[in-house]
C-alpha cells in the first residue's frame, strides 16, 4: 500500500472493559445458581437480554445511534475458554476451545477460518430492526470479543475474572487468550469498533440472535433476545453538560468520563467521540488496556480469580517458574525500592525475560515532531515485548542532584523472591511533549536500512519508559494476563522522583507510536528505493535475557516521490497487510 504524506495515525482503541456492576438476572438463571454443581465438559452458553426496553439517543450535531443493546452471552458449569494463535506471519490464525474431560483441561481444535484474526469472533451476532409497523430497517452482524465488557450474573460466581480485559488490536500479535468467566456475561456489543446506524425518532423493536454457526459450534440455544428501542433525538446546545458528557449518556451508560491525558500506546490523549465515551468504570487495568467503549478512568488492578481460590486453600507464593497460563500468576514486587541494592551484584541462574521485537507498523511520511519546510520524515510505529519466562524489572536511583538515574535489572527465583541485580545503564529524565517521564537508555534502536541491510539512517531515539501497552502473545509460559503499569500513570515517574521501577511484564510488549517525538527517520537526503525499517531490543546487550539471538525485526518499504512529497508503499509482511 503507497502511503502519501499524512498526518500522524492515533493507536486504535482496544475492545474490552469489566463491569463491576452485577446484570440483570432472569429467573432461569437464579434457579440454575442453586442447581448443585455438576461437571461438563464444555460451558453453557445462553444469549440474554439484560434490560427489555432500551432509550437511545440521536445527537443532532453527530447523528447516528450506537446500538449498544445490552445483550450478553453467558457461561454456565465450566468458562468459556479460547486461545488464538499463530505460528509465525506465514501462518494463518488458528483458535482452540478448552474443554474439560473427567476434571482435565484439554484444547479442542476449532474449524479453520473460524477467526481471520485476534479482535473476536467474526459475525457473530446479527441484529435486525423493524419500525413501529413491523417493517425491517436494519440488518447488520456484529463481532464479538469475549473479553469484552463483562459482569457476574450471580452471587455466587468468582468474584473477578481470570480472563484478559481485551481483544489485542496490534496487527503483529501472535497469541491471545479470549473467556468468559463461569457465572459471568461478555456484552456482544463491539463498542468503539460498531459504526453507528441512522435511526429516527421513534419506537422500535431489535431482535438479537447467535448466529448459526456459532449455534452449533458451542451448543448455543436458538434464542434471541427482544428489546424495544425508544430513540429521541437531542442537541449538545439544550443540554447544561458539556458535548463529551453528554455524549456518554447513551444505552444508559450514564455519564462519560474524561479522555486521559496518559497515553495510548505512547501517544497522546484526545476528546472521546460519542462512540468512545460511553463506558463504565472498570475493575482492571489501566486505560490503555480499558478503552473498550472509550477512555476510561483507572481503577484497581483485581485479583485474577484463580490466584485468589488458590489463596484461599493455602498459603502460596507465586513466581516465574510455574509456567501457569490460565490467568493465576501474579507478578511480584511492582513497587520501587526505597534505596539502591545492597551486597555484590550478580546474575544468579534464574529465569530470565526474552525481549524481541515487532516489525515496524503504522508507517507514513510526515513533517516529524512540527512542519519543518523542506523536510521529509519517516514516522512509524515500534513494539518490543517479552516472551519470558520472567519479567523485566528495572530500578533507577538518583544521587541528589544529579540529572540522571544509575539503573539496575534484578533478578527473581521460583518464589518471587529477589535473588540477584545488576548495573544496567541509566535513565534520563525526557521533557518533551509526548513523555514528560523517566527513560530507560538503550532499551530499543530503531535503523533504516538500504537494500543490501547497511545502515542508512539511525534515530537518535534509545531511551523508553516501558509500560505493558499491548498483549502480544498471553500463551506463552508465565504470561500475566493482568498486567500492572499498562499506561504511563503507574510507571516511569515524576521530575522529581528519587526513584522509578519500569517492569515488562511476560507477554506484554511495549508500543511507541509514530507521533512521538523522535519515532521517525529524516528521509529528506534519503534517495528514493527499498529500505528495511530495523527494530532492534537491548541493542547494547546490558540487559540479561534468555536469548540475544531473536531481538531484531526488520520490515520492508519503499521510498518514492519528490521532496516536500515522498511517499512510502509498505508491501505486506507474510500474511500481516497492514502498513
Amino acid at each position: 500500500m503507497t502511503r502519501p504524506r499524512t498526518t500522524r495515525l492515533r493507536r486504535p482503541l482496544l475492545a474490552g472493559t469489566t463491569i463491576v456492576a452485577a446484570l440483570a438476572v432472569t429467573a432461569g438463571l437464579v434457579a440454575a445458581a442453586s442447581e448443585p454443581a455438576k461437571a461438563a465438559t464444555k460451558p453453557r452458553l445462553s444469549l440474554i437480554a439484560a434490560t427489555t426496553s432500551l432509550t437511545l439517543t440521536s445527537w443532532k450535531e453527530d447523528p447516528g445511534v450506537h446500538l449498544d443493546l445490552g445483550t450478553y452471552l453467558t457461561a454456565e458449569g465450566t468458562p468459556l475458554e479460547l486461545k488464538v494463535t499463530r505460528k509465525s506471519y506465514k501462518d494463518p490464525v488458528t483458535i482452540t476451545q478448552t474443554v474439560y474431560e473427567g476434571g482435565t483441561a484439554k484444547a479442542k481444535k476449532l474449524p479453520g477460518g473460524t477467526v481471520k484474526d485476534f479482535s473476536g469472533l467474526p459475525g457473530f451476532v446479527r441484529i435486525t430492526v423493524t419500525d413501529k409497523a413491523g417493517k425491517k430497517v436494519l440488518s447488520r452482524t456484529e463481532d464479538f470479543c469475549p473479553n469484552n465488557a463483562s459482569g457476574r450474573v450471580r452471587p455466587d460466581a468468582p468474584a473477578t475474572s481470570k480472563y484478559p480485559e481485551s481483544c489485542p488490536t496490534n496487527p503483529f500479535t501472535l497469541g491471545s487468550v479470549w473467556g468468559v468467566e463461569k457465572g459471568w456475561a461478555a456484552n456482544t456489543y463491539g463498542g468503539s469498533y460498531s459504526e453507528p446506524v441512522q435511526l429516527g425518532a421513534g419506537t422500535y423493536t431489535a431482535k438479537v440472535e447467535v448466529a448459526k454457526k456459532y449455534r452449533d459450534l458451542f451448543g448455543i440455544a436458538d434464542k434471541p433476545a427482544t428489546v424495544k428501542l425508544t430513540v429521541e433525538e437531542r442537541s449538545f446546545e439544550d443540554e447544561p453538560m458539556s458535548r463529551s458528557a453528554a455524549a456518554g449518556e447513551h444505552a444508559g451508560h450514564g455519564a462519560a468520563h474524561d479522555a486521559p491525558t496518559a497515553h495510548a500506546g505512547h501517544g497522546p490523549g484526545h476528546a472521546p467521540t460519542p462512540a468512545q465515551a460511553a463506558a463504565p468504570v472498570t475493575s482492571g487495568a489501566g486505560p490503555t488496556y480499558n478503552v473498550g467503549h472509550g477512555p476510561l478512568t483507572a481503577a484497581p488492578p483485581a485479583l485474577p480469580w484463580a490466584l485468589k481460590k488458590e489463596q484461599a486453600v493455602r498459603s502460596t507464593r507465586v513466581g516465574d517458574a510455574s509456567g501457569q497460563t490460565d490467568g493465576s500468576r501474579r507478578a511480584p514486587a511492582l513497587r520501587p525500592l526505597s534505596k539502591r541494592p545492597a551486597g555484590k551484584p550478580s546474575v544468579p541462574d534464574v529465569p530470565k525475560p526474552d525481549l524481541r521485537s515487532l516489525p515496524a507498523y503504522g508507517i507514513v511520511v510526515s513533517d516529524g515532531e512540527q512542519d519543518v519546510p523542506g523536510k521529509d520524515y519517516l514516522a512509524f510505529s515500534a513494539n518490543v515485548w517479552n516472551a519470558g519466562p520472567a519479567q523485566l524489572v528495572v530500578d533507577g536511583f538518583r544521587s541528589p542532584g544529579k540529572a540522571k538515574m544509575d539503573a539496575y535489572q534484578y533478578f527473581y527465583d521460583a518464589e518471587g523472591k529477589q535473588v540477584g541485580y545488576t548495573p544496567t545503564g541509566t535513565m534520563e529524565w525526557d521533557p518533551r511533549p509526548g513523555h514528560m517521564h523517566w527513560h530507560f537508555t538503550d532499551f530499543a534502536s530503531y535503523r533504516l536500512l538500504k537494500a543490501d541491510k547497511k545502515e542508512a539512517v539511525r534515530s537518535g531515539k534509545e531511551a523508553f519508559c516501558l509500560a505493558n501497552t499491548d498483549a502480544i502473545d498471553y500463551t506463552v509460559k508465565n504470561a500475566n494476563w493482568h498486567p500492572y503499569n499498562t499506561d504511563l500513570a503507574t510507571a516511569c515517574g515524576e521530575e522529581n522522583s528519587i526513584s522509578v521501577r519500569e517492569v515488562l511484564d511476560v507477554g506484554s510488549g511495549d508500543t511507541y507510536s509514530q507521533d512521538l517525538p523522535g519515532q521517525s527517520f529524516d528521509i529528506t537526503g534519503v534517495p528514493n528505493g527499498t529500505y528495511y525499517i530495523q527494530v532492534l531490543a537491548n541493542p547494547e546487550k546490558r540487559l540479561k535475557e534468555t536469548d540475544l539471538d531473536n531481538n531484531s525485526a526488520l520490515r520492508k518499504i519503499v521510498l518514492g516521490g519528490k521532496p516536500g512529497k515522498r511517499t512510502v508503499t509498505v508491501p505486506p509482511h507474510d500474511l500481516v497487510n497492514v502498513g
